[in-house]
C-alpha cells in the first residue's frame, strides 16, 4: 500500500514541479527593466525572449536523456539550469554586476528556458506512463499548473514585493531549484492501473485534483480583480495559496491511511485479459499504407518522423503556440502601446485562464473519447476559432480588447499545450515520448522567432519610428500591434485546417481506444 500511496506522493510533487515551471512565460515582468538598463530596441528584446524560447529547442538532449536516465536526474538538471539562468538575470537586474554583453544575455536567458525541458520532460514522460488510462486528465492537471505557475509568481511577488522585478527573479531561482529537489525523491516510474476497478479509483482521485487545481485558479482570480491590497491581507492571501497548493497531498496521505487499493478477484483478471487482447486486435486493425507504421501504436522516432500526421500536428501546434509566445512575450509593450502602465493584471490573466483551458479540454476530450471515440484534437480547431476572434478583438482595440485578449490567448493556449501532448501520446506511442515531446516543443523557439522576433519585434519598431506619440524606441497608439494580430489570426485559421485535417485522418485510431475500453469495461460487468 505504501507504494501504491507513493505513486500518488509523486504525482503531487509533479504537480509542485508544474507549478513553479512556468517561468518560460514571465518575461513581461522584468523585460522593461532589461530593455531600459541595456538600452535596446524592441527588437533587440524581443530577440531576448526568442533567445529564452530557444532554450526549448534543446529540450531534444532532455528527451533523449529521458530513455537513459531516472527521473531524479532530469529534475536535478533542470533545478542547475534554471538557477544559473535566473539567478544571472538577477544579478543583473540588482544591478550588483553590470549588464554582461548582449550575446552572453542570449546564452543565460536560453538557460533558462532549457531549465523547464528537462522539468517538463521529467515529469509527463513519469505520470504518462503512470497514468496510461487517463492520459487527457493527467496532460490537464500538469499542464493546468503550469498555466497557473506564472499567476502563482505574480501574485505573491505582487503581495509581498508590490511586484518588484529584482525580487520576482530571485523567486525564479530558488524556488524551482528547491521544488525539483524535493520531487526527485518522490516521483519515479510505478506499475500503472491493472484493472478497471483501479482505473475508476484514479478517475475518482483525479477529479479531486482537479477541483483542487479550480480552486487555486478561483482563488487567483479573485486576488486579481479584487485591487490593491494591504499588507495583512497580502500576507493572509500568501498564507492561503500556499495551503491550497499543498492540499493535494490529502489523496496520498488518505490512501496510506486507510489501505484503499482496490484489487481484482481471479475471474476478474482473467476476463479483463481476455479483453485486453481482444482490443488489442483490434487497435491492430487501424488501416495503413504499405512500409509505415500503424497510428495508434508504437512509433521509432524514423517512423515517426516519416509521418504525415506527425507534421501535420507539429505544423497545426507552431501556429497556436507560435502566436501564443507573440503575445505573452510582447504583453509589456502591448499595454504600453493602450495606456496601462501595469500589465501584471494582464500576466496573471493569461496565466489563470490558461489553466481553465488546460483544465477542462484534458477532461471534456477524454470523456467525449470515452463516449463516442471523438478524435481528440478537434479540441485544438475549436480553440484555434476562438483565438483568431480574439486577435481580431485586439486588432479593432475595442474597450477592454487586453482583458479580453488575455483571457481568450490563456485559454487557448492552455488548450494546445494539453491536447496535443496527450494526443501525441496516443498517436505515436509511449517509448520515444520524451523524444516526441520535446520534438513538439521546438514549436516554441521556432515560433517565438517567427512571430515575436521577426513580426511583431520589426512591425513595432516600424511603427514606433513613424509614430507621434512616441518616444524613443516606444510606441503608443492601437495601431502598435494591428497588423501583427491580423497575421497572427489567419495563423490561426490555418492551424484550424491542419487540426480538423489531422481529426479526419486519426478518427478510426480514436474509435478503436473507444471500442477498447468498451470492451474492457463491459468485461467486469
Amino acid at each position: 500500500m505504501l507504494s501504491f500511496g507513493g505513486k500518488w506522493l509523486g504525482l503531487v510533487t509533479a504537480i509542485w514541479v508544474q507549478a513553479v515551471c512556468g517561468n518560460n512565460y514571465t518575461f513581461a515582468n522584468y523585460s522593461h527593466v532589461l530593455k531600459s538598463l541595456m538600452s535596446l530596441t524592441q527588437m533587440q528584446l524581443n530577440n531576448l525572449s526568442v533567445a529564452k524560447d530557444f532554450g526549448k529547442a534543446f529540450g531534444l538532449l532532455s528527451g533523449l536523456a529521458s530513455h537513459h536516465f531516472s527521473t531524479s536526474l532530469l529534475l536535478i538538471i533542470g533545478a542547475t539550469m534554471g538557477f544559473i539562468g535566473y539567478g544571472l538575470q538577477f544579478l543583473v537586474v540588482t544591478q550588483t554586476i553590470t549588464p554582461l554583453p548582449y550575446w552572453l544575455m542570449c546564452i543565460f536567458l536560453c538557460m533558462g528556458g532549457n531549465s523547464t525541458t528537462w522539468m517538463n520532460t521529467a515529469v509527463l514522460v513519469t505520470c504518462m506512463r503512470n497514468f496510461p488510462n487517463n492520459r487527457g486528465p493527467i496532460s490537464g492537471i500538469l499542464k493546468g499548473y503550469v498555466g497557473l505557475s506564472t499567476a502563482i509568481f505574480t501574485d505573491i511577488c505582487s503581495a509581498l514585493f508590490s511586484s518588484d522585478p529584482s525580487m520576482f527573479l530571485l523567486m525564479l531561482t530558488i524556488f524551482p531549484a528547491i521544488i525539483c529537489c524535493i520531487a526527485a525523491v518522490f516521483l519515479r516510474e510505478t506499475p500503472p492501473a491493472s484493472t478497471c476497478a483501479q482505473e475508476n479509483k484514479e478517475a475518482q482521485f483525479l477529479n479531486t485534483f482537479n477541483l483542487i487545481a479550480v480552486t487555486v485558479a478561483v482563488y487567483l482570480l479573485a486576488f486579481d480583480v479584487s485591487g490593491i491590497h494591504g499588507h495583512v491581507l497580502s500576507l493572509i492571501f500568501t498564507a492561503g495559496l500556499l495551503i491550497l497548493l499543498l492540499m493535494p497531498l490529502l489523496v496520498p496521505l488518505y490512501l496510506i491511511i486507510f489501505n484503499d487499493n482496490p484489487s481484482p478477484g481471479p475471474d476478474q483478471e482473467q476476463q479483463i485479459h481476455e479483453a485486453l487482447l481482444d482490443g488489442d486486435k483490434k487497435v491492430e486493425e487501424v488501416e495503413t499504407t504499405k512500409g509505415k507504421a500503424v497510428i495508434g501504436e508504437e512509433h521509432s522516432i524514423g517512423e515517426m518522423m516519416r509521418s504525415i500526421e506527425f507534421w501535420i500536428m507539429f505544423m497545426s501546434f507552431l501556429c497556436g503556440v507560435g502566436t501564443g509566445m507573440c503575445v505573452m512575450n510582447n504583453m509589456g509593450q502591448m499595454g504600453e502601446a493602450l495606456g496601462y502602465s501595469d500589465v501584471s493584471i494582464f500576466i496573471s490573466f493569461t496565466s489563470i485562464w490558461g489553466f481553465f483551458g488546460r483544465i477542462v479540454s484534458g477532461s471534456l476530450s477524454e470523456h467525449y473519447i470515452r463516449k463516442s471515440g471523438t478524435p481528440r484534437v478537434v479540441w485544438n480547431a475549436g480553440a484555434q476559432i476562438l483565438m483568431s476572434i480574439g486577435y481580431i478583438a485586439l486588432a479593432m482595440a475595442v474597450p477592454g480588447s487586453l482583458y479580453i485578449g488575455s483571457m481568450v490567448v490563456g485559454i487557448c493556449y492552455g488548450v494546445y499545450f494539453t491536447i496535443t501532448p496527450a494526443a501525441a501520446s496516443e498517436l505515436f506511442g509511449l517509448k520515444y515520448y520524451g523524444i516526441v515531446y520535446n520534438i513538439l516543443i521546438l514549436n516554441l523557439p521556432i515560433g517565438s522567432f517567427i512571430f515575436s522576433g521577426l513580426i511583431a519585434g520589426y512591425l513595432y519598431d516600424v511603427e514606433a519610428t513613424t509614430s507621434v506619440g512616441g518616444e524613443g524606441n516606444s510606441c503608443i497608439g492601437a495601431h502598435c500591434y494591428r497588423l501583427v494580430y491580423v497575421i497572427m489570426a489567419f495563423a490561426s485559421l490555418l492551424g484550424c485546417v491542419l487540426d480538423l485535417l489531422l481529426a479526419v485522418r486519426t478518427r478510426k485510431v480514436y474509435y478503436m481506444i473507444y471500442q477498447h475500453r468498451t470492451t474492457l469495461s463491459n468485461s467486469i460487468k
